[in-house]
C-alpha cells in the first residue's frame, strides 16, 4: 500500500470512529447482549485488551485484522464459558491460512448461548397478576465467516460478517379484558452483524496500535420496542516489554484499550501476558468503569500443536465466572 492510500484509508477510520461515537450517544439501548460476552479464555484473562494482540482464529472475537498475524496453517479453538446464572456460553473458531498466507486467512466462528430454563408467564386479571404459560428456553447463535490479510509488512486488516439470531421462546398475547389468546409470538430475531479492524506496526521495536468495530448492524426490534446490537468501537495498543532488557525466550506484552460501547459508559482496559519460552503464558487483565468485574487472571499451556488455556474473573454478586478454550494448531 502505498504512502497515499494509507493516508487515505487512516483518515476514513478516523471520520468513521467520528460517526459512530456521535451514534453512541445513548446508553443501554442495545440487546442481543450476549455478543459483548468475551468467550475466549485468553482474552477473558486479559481483561479483553486484545485490539493488537495476535490471536489466530480467535482474533474473530475481538479484531479480526490480528488474525493475519497466524503463522500456522490451520487453527482451530472451542471455548467453554459458564457465565453468570447458570447460562452456558460456547463458542467455535477455526482459522485456514493457504499458500503461507499468500491469500490472506479464511476462517469460520460460531458462537452458542443455552439461556437454560425459564418460567414462563401472562398478564392475567386474577389476584397474583399472571397465569403460568410453562418453561420456556431462550437461545442464541452468531455464525460468522472472516478474513484477514497484511496488506503490506506493517499494515493488517480484518473483517467478519455474521448472521445472528436469538430465540426467546413462544409469547401468548391475551385480550386486555379478558383471557382469551389472541395470539401467539414465536419472538425469533435474526439479523446480519459486522466486524471490522486494522492494526499498524510503527517500526519502533514491536510497538503496534490498532482499532475495531464491533456489532455494526440494522436496528431490529421486538413487538414494538427497537434497539440494536452493541455496537462497539475499540482503539488500542500494545508493546513487549522486554523489547529494552535482554530476557531470552521470554516476552512481557503489555496493552492498553479505550472502548467506546453503546451500552454503557467508556472504558480502559490494561492487561499483561508473560510468556516463557512460548510454553506457559501468565496473564493478568483490568478494566475500569465496569459494575461487577474489574480483575481478571489466566494461564496457558501450549505445545506441540495443541494449547490449554484457563481464565478466572472475579464477578460480584455473580461470585465468578471461569472459561476453558482449547486450541490445535497445524
Amino acid at each position: 500500500m502505498n504512502n497515499a492510500l494509507f493516508k487515505i484509508f487512516i483518515a476514513g477510520m478516523v471520520l468513521l470512529s467520528i460517526r459512530v461515537s456521535f451514534a453512541q450517544e445513548k446508553k443501554a439501548q442495545t440487546g442481543f447482549q450476549f455478543l459483548s460476552v468475551v468467550p475466549d479464555a485468553r482474552s477473558a484473562a486479559l481483561a479483553g485488551a486484545v485490539t493488537t494482540v495476535s490471536q489466530m482464529s480467535s482474533a474473530l472475537w475481538d479484531n479480526p485484522a490480528t488474525m493475519s498475524e497466524m503463522n500456522k496453517e490451520l487453527d482451530a479453538v472451542f471455548s467453554m464459558n459458564q457465565w453468570i446464572a447458570e447460562i452456558t456460553h460456547n463458542a467455535f473458531s477455526m482459522a485456514y491460512r493457504p499458500n503461507n498466507g499468500l491469500l490472506g486467512v479464511f476462517a469460520i466462528s460460531f458462537l452458542y448461548v443455552d439461556y437454560g430454563d425459564v418460567e414462563g408467564t401472562i398478564f392475567a386479571q386474577n389476584e397474583q397478576g399472571y397465569l403460568d404459560t410453562g418453561d420456556i428456553r431462550p437461545t442464541a447463535y452468531a455464525l460468522g465467516l472472516g478474513y484477514a490479510r497484511s496488506l503490506t509488512p506493517r499494515f493488517n486488516v480484518g473483517g467478519q460478517i455474521k448472521l445472528v439470531r436469538q430465540s426467546l421462546g413462544p409469547a401468548l398475547i391475551k385480550l386486555t379484558a379478558g383471557d382469551n389468546i389472541i395470539k401467539q409470538d414465536k419472538n425469533d430475531l435474526s439479523v446480519l452483524a459486522f466486524d471490522f479492524g486494522t492494526t499498524y506496526k510503527t517500526g519502533y521495536k514491536s510497538f503496534v496500535f490498532g482499532m475495531s468495530i464491533r456489532n455494526f448492524s440494522q436496528e431490529i426490534k421486538y413487538v414494538d420496542e427497537n434497539f440494536q446490537l452493541p455496537l462497539t468501537f475499540s482503539i488500542g495498543a500494545s508493546m513487549d516489554l522486554f523489547d529494552f532488557v535482554d530476557a531470552p525466550q521470554q516476552n512481557l506484552r503489555l496493552s492498553v484499550d479505550a472502548i467506546h460501547p453503546r451500552a454503557h459508559i467508556e472504558q480502559i482496559k490494561i492487561a499483561t501476558e508473560y510468556l516463557y519460552k512460548n510454553f506457559l503464558a501468565l496473564r493478568f487483565g483490568y478494566v475500569s468503569g465496569a459494575d461487577e468485574e474489574n480483575l481478571s487472571f489466566g494461564f496457558g499451556v501450549h505445545t506441540f500443536g495443541f494449547g490449554l488455556d484457563y481464565a478466572y474473573t472475579p464477578f460480584g454478586v455473580f461470585t465468578k465466572v471461569q472459561r476453558i478454550s482449547i486450541r490445535f494448531t497445524l
